[in-house]
């Protein structure tokens, strides 16, 4: 391929709208264009990209066993009315009627695809297990889409979906896929991908694991105790705090705190430690706007993930009328009386001495113990794990919170599907039972936007060799020159009759462009030819990560490049 006929411009300039780097680079090195919001198109280097990560993954699939399908983009809802999804899931799923009337989905995810597809073959237990796999687009109307490939709305992503007759084999085998993904990511030429313990989410199951590439830009925050290798998304973390009551318990009382409305105000205004003090946070029911009163630790925050999977429906912060019953900024647990849906955290079990609202406009209490005041309380894990917590596997306080990105997914997600869905088959004994699923996730550009986020420097993207555009970059300095031109065509054929990918830059332009263009390309090996090298009879090779720089006769290049290959 002839840089001059490569459709896209690169420019040097950094968009205005790029927050992260890996979008600002596959703009300014023409690797896509904006459509719309959470929508590209992709031009040919990324296609290319994306195109080998894709033969990366279908070799990895192929070798556990898995089949190749391909579901539909466009579902009759009456195929997730069946899973109970379509009404479940909120504006992220869209859709729309046909000509007909008829109401459709557009598939952001595709379990129950999959399960349509193989329901009527797996009706024996002889029949398992399996797994199929599809690389499909899928869009899901995303309601913050940002940072280019990492967050969209249309993208294209490989999902895997297996069928167990049992736990024990469905665990076999989730082990066998994870042990694939962490190939995947190797060969893609980020074996750093570290796998954490996940929330399941709209998802459902019970065991869910996430692969995260760490990264200060990651929308997604882990906690990692250093101590035991425990790690774990801050979702599916669990908070433990350990409480020391303090002697003597003192006597509940309400104290006037004017405009005192935050609990750092509170505890500033009062000169007490917010670890000694409950706060309150509101939200609302979705279906009805019912009140849910939440109290923690004042100097935790909630997990609203924790918090919607025990509650079983989805929430909205509240907005507190006049009307409601509420005292906003003075709200506490103790004579809270009203229609509310009242919780509170672990944090707040054991302590006493504790500040909170006192339900009455300018007033807190002092005092308050929660196992005299609130004897008949329930707790629960409500709270975000936070930096030098303890940790769940170890119990050290010893866990710290870092940034990822995530590139993959994996779920057992049980029946959840299978029984919703009426899919059966006749066990051994005669038995009808459902089918156990597994399902299996990645991402296409997500990865590959991840991985150039971690494979950059100022200039471009250095791509992994695996997954780079093209393996050679033939730069030919001053092709107006006849003997630079002739010695640049002939090492550009035969590279091309080696089998070698070749992008070769013949345009007459200064070195500094042509250079420039080429880091924005990043392929990992560059090879010059100028007069300069000419006249020493040799030929430079550069590595795009800058690990070498060396010359070759011209008449052993072709053999020296294609070692370092």
């Amino acid at each position: 391929m002839k840089l001059e006929k490569l459709v896209g411009e690169r420019f040097k300039e950094k968009p205005s709208d790029c927050t992260v780097e890996s979008h600002a680079l596959m703009v300014r090195g023409g690797y896509m264009k904006y459509v719309a919001n959470g929508i590209y198109s992709s031009y040919m280097p990324l296609k290319r990209i994306t195109r080998k990560i894709e033969q990366i993954l279908r070799e990895e699939m192929d070798a556990i066993d898995g089949q190749e399908v391909q579901f539909p983009v466009v579902m009759p809802a009456s195929l997730w009315q069946e899973s109970g999804r379509y009404e479940s899931i909120g504006k992220e799923l869209v859709r729309f009627n046909d000509r007909n009337e008829s109401p459709l989905v557009l598939g952001m995810t595709h379990e129950e695809a999959a399960v349509g597809l193989v329901r009527e073959y797996g009706q024996s237990y002889n029949k398992y297990p399996f797994m199929i796999y599809q690389i499909q687009t899928k869009f899901r109307d995303e309601a913050r889409p940002k940072s280019g490939l990492i967050r969209v709305r249309e993208f294209t992503m490989k999902d895997a979906y297996s069928f167990h007759t049992s736990q024990q084999d469905l665990e076999q085998y989730y082990d066998k896929c994870h042990k694939a993904y962490e190939r995947i990511f190797a060969r893609c030429g980020i074996p750093e991908v570290i796998s954490v313990a996940s929330d399941s989410g709209m998802m459902g199951g019970s065991i869910s694991h996430e692969f995260m590439l760490l990264t200060g830009i990651g929308e997604d925050s882990i906690a990692i105790c250093p101590e035991c290798g425990y790690k774990a998304n801050m979702e599916a973390a669990d908070s433990i705090v350990i409480n020391q009551k303090t002697q003597p318990s003192e006597q509940l009382k309400e104290v006037y705190t004017p405009h005192q409305q935050t609990i750092a105000d509170v505890c500033a205004y009062l000169n007490s430690d917010e670890k000694a003090s409950c706060k309150a946070v509101v939200y609302q029911r979705n279906i009805d706007d019912k009140y849910v009163v939440l109290f923690l630790r004042g100097d935790l925050e909630v997990n609203e993930t924790k918090l919607t999977n025990y509650l079983g429906f989805e929430i909205h912060p509240a907005t507190i009328t006049e009307d409601c019953g509420l005292q906003a900024g003075f709200i506490g647990p103790y004579n809270l009386n009203g229609d509310y849906i009242v919780l509170l955290d672990n944090s707040l079990k054991g302590l006493n001495n504790v500040v909170c609202g006192a339900n009455k406009q300018d007033y807190h209490y002092t005092g308050l113990d929660m196992e005299r005041d609130l004897p008949n309380a329930e707790y629960h894990d409500f709270a975000k794990i936070k930096e030098g917590g303890i940790c769940p596997c170890c119990k050290k306080p010893a866990i710290t919170i870092s940034r990822g990105i995530e590139v993959g997914n994996i779920f057992q997600l049980g029946t959840k599907y299978t029984k919703s869905m009426g899919m059966t088959y006749i066990d051994s004994e005669g038995n009808t039972k459902n089918p156990i699923m597994g399902c299996y996730g990645i991402g296409v550009g997500r990865l590959a936007a991840a991985i150039c986020e971690v494979h950059h420097d100022d200039y471009g993207p250095i791509w992994p060799k695996a997954i780079a555009p093209y393996q050679v970059h033939l730069c030919a300095v001053r092709p107006d020159n006849q003997e630079v031109k002739d010695i640049a065509d002939d090492l550009y054929q035969k590279l091309l009759d080696k089998g070698v990918e070749v992008i070769y830059d013949d345009r007459n332009v200064s070195a500094g462009i042509m250079f420039s263009d080429a880091d924005l390309l990043g392929v990992p090996l560059r090879v010059i030819v100028s007069p300069r090298n000419v006249k020493q009879g040799v030929v430079e090779m550069v590595a795009r990560d800058k690990s070498f720089s060396l010359t070759a006769p011209i008449e052993n290049a072709l053999q020296e490049i294609l070692n370092k290959l």
